[in-house]
């Protein structure tokens, strides 16, 4: 399958974003609705994916001080490379703002994604929304 992935922000795009999101964080993986939503929607630099029929399927953002996260795919669309195209993208737009480096909180479970693309683990395990995570950075 064939993905389109583009830059956006909230304004533009919350409702597709954010429906992506609560499938993958509130419905699937039961994390609290009040956790899910924050104000750094608003200022954060959004990724898109679509598929060839314009349907989103993944998303994530990158904050100002090089905080990617809210890495969300469809189950159906996971282990297609979607995820590993949207975190290049991150990656360069980090690049392009001229940031020495990017870091994740990365549920466990993902640890192997990102290590793949040369993060490494900088922290001790801590819960977030009751899921165990490690703080994951990639220099840049």
């Amino acid at each position: 399958m064939q993905y389109h992935i583009k830059l956006t922000n909230w304004a533009n795009d919350a409702e597709r974003l954010g429906d992506i999101r609560r499938t993958v964080f509130i419905e699937e993986q039961k994390v609290p609705e009040n956790l899910e939503w924050d104000e750094s929607d608003d200022d954060a630099i959004h990724v898109l994916a679509t598929n060839n029929d314009n349907k989103p399927v993944a998303t994530a953002r990158i904050k100002a001080d090089g905080h990617i996260g809210r890495m969300a795919v469809l189950k159906a669309h996971r282990k297609h490379g979607v995820g590993s195209t949207m975190l290049k993208q991150l990656i360069e737009q980090a690049r392009a703002q001229q940031l020495a480096r990017v870091f994740v909180h990365a549920q466990i479970t993902a640890m192997p994604f990102y290590a793949k693309h040369g993060f490494v683990a900088i922290s001790d395990e801590f819960l977030d929304a009751g899921i165990p995570h490690k703080t994951m950075q990639l220099e840049l």
